[in-house]
């Protein structure tokens, strides 16, 4: 279906006759003769009895806005596909308590991993808010610190991980 452009005149079986005054990726705002303007869905029953080619975008800047903020929250979690090491897949991790009474706990160890992946991933994002963020850069210094600390303190996992570029690293010493 081709989109018509704006000054295409066109018949509405309930307005009667019109022209397209506004294009947007949903709807055509027309002016009709006897009703004044209206907003009609692109894909309803009119006649075209002159179309003008789209010349303009028929999305709006605000509406490719929307979509892009709308697309980043949603995927902003997403991260990078960290495959673990091939050892690994498939395996276990048995959690065996010193109480032998008490029973032991088995649970997947790629969703083990996938955790640990949603942490390093959820640390970065917060250190990317704590750089941009208004915060004195002194405040910014000690955050960084705790935050090196941090993937310091996840550094046991790093076995887990296929490849070293991907693994935890915390300060290094000099």
């Amino acid at each position: 279906m081709n989109i018509l452009g704006i000054s295409s005149r066109i018949k509405h079986p309930e307005y009667g006759l019109g022209v397209v005054t506004n294009v947007t990726s949903k709807h055509y705002w027309v002016t009709f003769i006897e009703n004044g303007l209206e907003t009609i869905d692109i894909d309803s029953d009119f006649e075209i009895i002159e179309a003008v080619e789209d010349e303009v975008d028929s999305v709006s800047f605000y509406e490719v806005e929307t979509i892009l903020r709308n697309m980043l929250k949603k995927w902003s979690d997403v991260s990078e596909i960290v495959p673990i090491g091939d050892k690994w897949k498939g395996g276990k991790l048995i959690l065996e308590p010193g109480d032998t009474n008490l029973k032991s706990k088995e649970l997947p160890i790629d969703s083990f991993f996938h955790k640990i992946v949603m942490v390093r991933d959820r640390i970065r994002v917060m250190e990317q808010k704590i750089n941009s963020s208004n915060l004195d850069e002194q405040e910014k210094i000690d955050l960084q610190q705790y935050i090196t600390r941090m993937y310091g303190s996840l550094t046991t996992f790093n076995v887990l991980f296929k490849n070293k570029s991907q693994q935890f690293v915390g300060s290094r010493s000099k």
